[in-house]
């Protein structure tokens, strides 16, 4: 996967000198390069920012993301516009370190190009040779800026099958959500910078995630549908450590996530044989690989010569196999409850777990 950096608002500290900000002084934001930053002026490379801010505006300077109760970013509020130049309030105390820190205007619109021409020169020099996958489109803001950077794609012979992921990354682009999603190949949510745009519990709240998600498929459920939000709410009832799917196509376990269970979920991808009449081979890698994207899935590869369940007491199965990676891996500890979902004969099962020491 690529990432761009797109519009991507930053302050320029060439000389790399350390920056000691007051609570309750004052700062400069301005677009000449050329001066050098100190703490009562930060050079910004946009010199739109004086017609996009207002007074009462905030702005975020840092590495990234402010918490509250750290001292390497600040917020800063609009005290007033003075040509291209930008007065501030500083919010609190801060000390910036190094020579580029991600500055973010909350809830305004910044009149620069989602795919910049830093951007593409990447994808035509690194991007295309390397054949690339995914393509991560930072700071997508509407539906245009993923056809514009399908369409360079398309000239770029071996990228013409690259997928687009479109990264929500402001409220901008959250209010284009749904024409967003419909030109996208599939969509990244930016919980940093969303949480500087928006109070932080607006950005996940699992639990009302997957009543709305339920609420949203309506029903009637299909039947695999019907067993992954099975699974999910049986983890959350019980406070399972983690969910096993079983699946080939890697579809069941994709569901399982859809439905955001605050748990991870191991992905146990049994390989299928296959033949083309000349030689027979395995298919299951590819499947694994792609729900690396996949929001909470880790993908494990099954050995096709281990059943699903013991059938003797010699005979390693592939559950043992993905309990026992889990604990390897310290997210399945004794006494623990995991949640099971994996197909009997023509049945799919849900079965909750309860591990002995």
């Amino acid at each position: 996967m690529l990432d761009t950096v797109g519009p991507e608002l930053q302050v320029v500290n060439k000389s790399e000198t350390t920056l000691s900000l007051e609570e309750n002084g004052t700062v400069v934001l301005t677009p000449h390069h050329g001066q050098e930053a100190s703490s009562s002026l930060l050079p910004i490379n946009f010199s739109g920012l004086a017609k996009a801010v207002t007074p009462g505006a905030t702005i975020f300077v840092g590495q990234y993301l402010f918490t509250g109760s750290e001292t390497t970013s600040v917020w800063l509020e609009v005290s007033e516009v003075k040509g291209d130049d930008v007065v501030c309030i500083i919010k609190n105390t801060a000390t910036l370190a190094g020579s580029l820190f991600t500055l973010h205007c909350s809830q305004i619109h910044i009149d620069l190009p989602t795919l910049s021409d830093e951007d593409k020169d990447v994808i035509r020099k690194w991007g295309a040779p390397n054949k690339i996958d995914f393509l991560s489109l930072s700071y997508t803001r509407h539906a245009e800026d993923v056809r514009q950077a399908r369409e360079f794609l398309s000239k770029l012979g071996d990228l013409s099958q690259t997928q687009i992921f479109a990264k929500i990354e402001n409220v901008e682009g959250l209010n284009h959500f749904d024409e967003i999603l419909a030109e996208a190949d599939g969509i990244i949510l930016s919980r940093g910078n969303l949480g500087i745009d928006l109070p932080p519990e607006k950005v996940f709240n699992q639990d009302l995630y997957y009543k709305r998600t339920v609420k949203y498929v309506g029903e009637p459920m299909t039947h695999l549908e019907s067993i992954a939000s099975s699974a999910v709410r049986a983890a959350i009832k019980v406070k399972a450590s983690v969910i096993i799917c079983f699946t080939s196509s890697g579809r069941a376990a994709r569901l399982i996530s859809k439905y955001r269970p605050s748990m991870p979920v191991l992905s146990v991808v049994i390989p299928r044989l296959k033949t083309n009449q000349l030689r027979w081979s395995f298919t299951g890698a590819f499947e694994a690989r792609q729900s690396l994207i996949v929001r909470g899935l880790f993908p494990m590869l099954a050995d096709p010569r281990h059943p699903a369940e013991s059938t003797s007491a010699t005979n390693e199965s592939v559950l043992k196999v993905a309990l026992d990676h889990g604990k390897a891996s310290g997210v399945i500890k004794s006494h623990d409850r995991v949640v099971v979902c994996q197909k009997m004969g023509d049945s799919s099962v849900v079965k909750i777990i309860e591990l002995e020491d």
